[in-house]
């Protein structure tokens, strides 16, 4: 049931939630002062590091704000092994450590922990997350609010691209706000080319695959890696996410026409990088599905937008895909078995 005592149907809470984000990435650039503070607070203390932890979802989202470090801020970024500390108790000096961490609910112990053991040895703490009273809000010396509202459905979606966003405006730099300006307008776009039929159609051939592949190079193998996810929570199908430059030594070998292959990536320079990796699993026999780029199966309306913000609008089709795989399987998307909403790492 709904939160007003409507029943929802199968699937219905993911498509109105998927439905919702351009509304909540204009939210969050209309009330973006806490993300200026944060970037403020940041550029002070002048970091030297970058470390990003996260979970799920919330990983691939890590990912992004990782190249985004090593690229706009220019500083050396890497993914937190929670259980290093949590595990195995290490506790290395942080002194001039920026520590992110990434979480929807804002609960998951082995973060709230992480962070914790950062702060303590050092690191200035910043909590990025759709929780504003959770622990990990509450350890952290700066908090982002994400804002992406509340999120009922279990496969993530507006929480995903409100991260991202909330991630860019962070760490992107002082005219970062300008830049994704047209972002909501861009992710309306893409959601009326993403429409019913023409995802229908793109599901289609993917039905009875058993594997699927899933590559980007740059900025887009975070979303490369989040569209896996989302087809793997929803209609428990084996996706596995490579960039294109992995994907080239050694798992290439497992293409042919029996394992689909959905590649993510527009114009920008990680598009261009690409390409040859598209030319040889077109070799390969693999049934590919383009997403952005020059005659997509899946367009999206990115040419507005620098390229370090397609990522954002390159999702929007891919969930409305994994919805729609999960209905042809039978699955109800909105409840993946053996999932919760909150999961319990430690």
């Amino acid at each position: 049931m709904s939160a007003t005592g409507q029943r929802i149907s199968s699937g219905e809470l993911m498509a109105k939630e998927i439905a919702e984000q351009p509304g909540v990435l204009e939210r969050i650039l209309q009330s973006r002062q806490q993300s200026t503070e944060a970037a403020r607070q940041i550029a002070t203390a002048q970091p030297r590091f970058v470390l990003i932890a996260a979970r799920g979802t919330s990983d691939n989202a890590a990912l992004y704000a990782k190249y985004l470090a090593e690229v706009r801020m220019q500083l050396p970024a890497g993914l937190v092994s929670p259980s290093a500390l949590t595990i195995y108790g290490a506790r290395p000096d942080m002194r001039g450590v920026l520590f992110i961490a990434v979480s929807q609910s804002g609960r998951s112990p082995d973060l709230v922990d992480t962070l914790r053991a950062a702060r303590a040895r050092g690191a200035l703490t910043v909590a990025v997350t759709n929780a504003i009273g959770s622990p990990l809000a509450d350890a952290a010396e700066i908090l982002v609010d994400v804002q992406a509202g509340s999120e009922l459905a279990v496969a993530a979606t507006k929480s995903y691209t409100a991260e991202l966003l909330s991630l860019y405006l962070l760490l992107a730099g002082d005219r970062a706000a300008e830049a994704a300006a047209r972002l909501p307008e861009a992710a309306a776009r893409t959601l009326a080319l993403a429409a019913e039929d023409l995802v229908a159609a793109v599901a289609a051939p993917l039905r009875l695959a058993q594997r699927l592949v899933v590559t980007a190079r740059g900025y887009s193998y975070a979303t490369a890696r989040e569209a896996a996810l989302k087809l793997m929570e929803t209609s428990y199908l084996a996706a596995m996410a490579f960039s294109g430059a992995d994907l080239l030594h050694g798992p290439l070998a497992m293409i042919d026409r029996s394992v689909p292959v959905i590649a993510v990536g527009g114009g920008g320079r990680g598009g261009q990088a690409l390409e040859p990796v598209v030319t040889k699993l077109a070799t390969a026999g693999a049934h590919i599905v383009r997403v952005g780029g020059s005659g997509p199966d899946l367009a999206v309306a990115a040419d507005t937008l620098p390229e370090e913000l397609s990522p954002v609008v390159e999702i929007l089709p891919l969930q409305r895909l994994a919805w729609r795989l999960a209905l042809d399987h039978g699955v109800n998307p909105d409840q993946p078995r053996g999932l919760a909403k909150v999961t319990q790492t430690h």
